[in-house]
């Protein structure tokens, strides 16, 4: 029998420790040569260290990163590609504390191979390959000093025992540089200021002997290029948006091989994303991405259009697949099943799970079935969502109740939320919270076309997208239009004080590092977002009134309803004097409010002290302004302000 309690008071088993517990950051799977999968692992309970798993043929699954070393390139600040396999027992990975790149082969330490940079963390390497040789490696590096940071795609000798030689230089950005299987030619993209990589890139080709002799292939200020790959017969793929949809080519001739309505790839926030590869009988399987759910699809020898596999997943992360003969291994997760690494046979069409994002499993009596919806937003048109309904099967609300609403609102702005199990989503709809996960136009997976709509609107359309999912759902009779909520990390921050400032129809909010003044911003972020505002804002100081106009910092006269923020102090990418300057402004207009900030944590926290500490604080936050009693015993949140 369910018992009736208010909405936010349910008594849930998905608690902050459970949340953190799911904390195996799952990513990167490789199989090797000899069948072996290989894993990118991160470790909250280890501050956030990433760890380099495999799991042997018929085997279990062994750490082979040792203490002392943390697999993470700081490239672009968000990094990614910070490994490659160079061999079935062979190594290559970048190490966070001073940013080295280094080798390690099974049952040995690893060996660095490039050299102690003049000022630390000075050289970054990311998106590293083994050339054909079989004694040179290839990829990106990034080298910090005075003023901005310079990028390169470099070769350096597998021994360390030589030079590092420059191969591309001059442009503001490279990533992807493929070797071919003959070692006779590179391909790579590049892209400069203003542009981001989701904007317009271009794709080039050289021979490897005389890189100066290269050509330009596709791509320009109004074409993404993603992926360049070379398939065993020594012949070039890559995805382009160039018809409106990120579909995959031959760049023999320009072939094009997909026209999916759909998009194929994904924004370029990391390095080394892979969302198609190659299998052994020339087939190629691929993530395809449509109105935000994601699924896997193979394009078989000959055929013109793809075709569904039929597997259960419908989020895929940041992809990284990687093929052997005729397996795939990825990191996936669905509405029913939490992240975990597959390995997934396509001549039998069977998965196996080699690895899970936690060892306890969640009840699926307590985890919601989200449902894509459509609503109506500013301007005439239409946004997208995943609603989240409150799921527990021990409660009830009260009759004539209806549950509040959390709004998440995700970072980027260039990304987009997918349907899957989601702990922290539990956490919330276990307890009485309905959750709509939005994808505000703007997000990728609908089209260059949507993606576009976030240009020059950045902090206007988003927002509206946020309030308008909230409207929808009150209007529709499934939440309590008086109790709604908004919450997001990074730009998804930035939605939520804008709805706060801008907007009256939130009741409370939280901010996790999210941004405050856009042109505080414009000037002291990193270098790969440094001229991203112009894009979405517009040119910095050119436009400098609507930076003023987008800020939430200058209207917290505006602000009514409390909010609580939380920060890591050594985020470099939405640096802390955002949410400090916020609190101050707070404080001086009496508005409720709280503030946490946490020492050792960067852009997107990685400690699970850290993320229950967060959730915690939340839930108590939330329960003093709706009106409502957490069944949970949580530790006491000092609201500033609070009658």
């Amino acid at each position: 029998m369910s018992t009736t309690a208010p909405y936010g008071s349910w008594r849930s088993p998905i608690d902050p420790p459970l949340v953190a517990r799911a904390g195996r950051r799952l990513g990167g799977a490789a199989i090797a040569a000899d069948d072996a999968v290989w894993w990118a692992e991160g470790r909250p309970t280890e501050g956030g260290r990433v760890v380099l798993m495999r799991r042997p043929e018929g085997g279990n699954a062994e750490v082979v990163t040792p203490e002392g070393f943390y697999v993470r390139t700081r490239a672009h600040e968000y990094g990614g590609g910070a490994w490659s396999l160079a061999g079935p027992d062979l190594v290559l990975f970048a190490n966070f504390a001073d940013q080295r790149l280094y080798r390690q082969r099974l049952g040995e330490g690893p060996v660095a191979i490039t050299p102690e940079p003049e000022t630390g963390a000075g050289l970054r390497y990311a998106d590293f390959r083994l050339a054909a040789d079989g004694r040179t490696v290839v990829g990106v590096r990034e080298v910090h000093g005075e003023g901005e940071a310079e990028n390169q795609i470099v070769s350096l000798p597998l021994d360390g025992e030589g030079p590092v030689t420059v191969l591309a230089c001059g442009r503001d950005f490279y990533s992807f540089p493929r070797v071919s299987p003959d070692g006779q030619r590179l391909a790579w993209t590049c892209w400069d200021h203003p542009n981001m990589p989701w904007d317009g890139t271009e794709l080039w080709l050289a021979p490897l002997d005389n890189p100066r002799d290269a050509r330009l292939l596709a791509g320009g200020p109004a074409e993404s290029i993603f992926q360049p790959e070379w398939d065993s017969a020594g012949r070039l793929h890559f995805v382009s948006d160039r018809d409106g949809w990120w579909n995959l080519y031959r760049a023999e001739g320009i072939a094009q091989l997909t026209a999916e309505e759909a998009d194929l790839a994904h924004p370029q926030w990391l390095f080394g994303g892979s969302t198609y590869a190659f299998l052994a009988d020339g087939s190629i399987v691929c993530v395809r991405c449509e109105r935000g759910e994601e699924r896997l699809f193979a394009l078989d020898p000959g055929a013109e259009r793809l075709r569904d596999l039929g597997l259960p997943f419908t989020s895929f992360g940041f992809p990284s697949l990687s093929a052997g003969g005729t397996k795939v291994a990825f990191a996936a997760s669905s509405p029913e099943s939490e992240t975990a690494i597959v390995l997934f046979d396509a001549a039998s069409g069977e998965t196996e799970t080699v690895r899970a994002a936690s060892d306890e499993a969640v009840d699926p009596a307590y985890v919601s079935v989200p449902r894509a919806i459509e609503f109506p937003t500013s301007g005439g048109e239409t946004a997208h969502g995943f609603y989240y309904p409150p799921a527990n099967a021990d409660f009830d609300g009260p009759e004539g109740e209806l549950p509040p609403l959390i709004v998440q609102s995700h970072g980027g702005p260039t990304s987009h939320a997918t349907p899957a199990l989601d702990r922290e989503f539990a956490f919330w709809t276990s307890r009485g919270f309905g959750v709509v996960d939005v994808n505000y136009r703007g997000s990728s997976g609908y089209g260059r076309a949507y993606r576009e709509k976030l240009r020059g609107t950045w902090g206007v359309v988003d927002t509206d997208d946020c309030v308008a999912a909230a409207r929808y759902l009150a209007e529709a009779g499934e939440v309590d239009g008086d109790r709604l909520a908004i919450r997001g990390g990074s730009a998804g921050g930035y939605a939520t004080l804008c709805a706060l400032v801008f907007h009256d129809d939130f009741a409370v909010g939280a901010s996790y590092y999210g941004v405050a003044d856009t042109e505080t911003l414009a000037r002291d972020t990193h270098k790969f977002e440094s001229r991203y505002l112009d894009g979405l804002i517009g040119p910095y100081p050119e436009r400098a009134d609507l930076y003023r106009e987008r800020s939430p910092i200058h209207f917290v006269e505006r602000l009514r309803a409390p909010v609580i923020l939380f920060q890591g102090l050594e985020d470099e990418v939405v640096p802390p004097n955002q949410a400090e300057t916020m609190v101050a402004a707070l404080k001086a207009n009496g508005v409720p409010h709280a503030y946490l900030a946490f020492e050792g944590e960067q852009h997107g926290f990685r400690r699970s002290e850290t993320e229950i500490r967060c959730l915690e604080a939340e839930l108590y936050f939330y329960g003093a302004i709706l009106g409502f009693e957490p069944a949970d015993d949580l530790e006491p949140v000092d609201i500033v302000g609070a009658r």
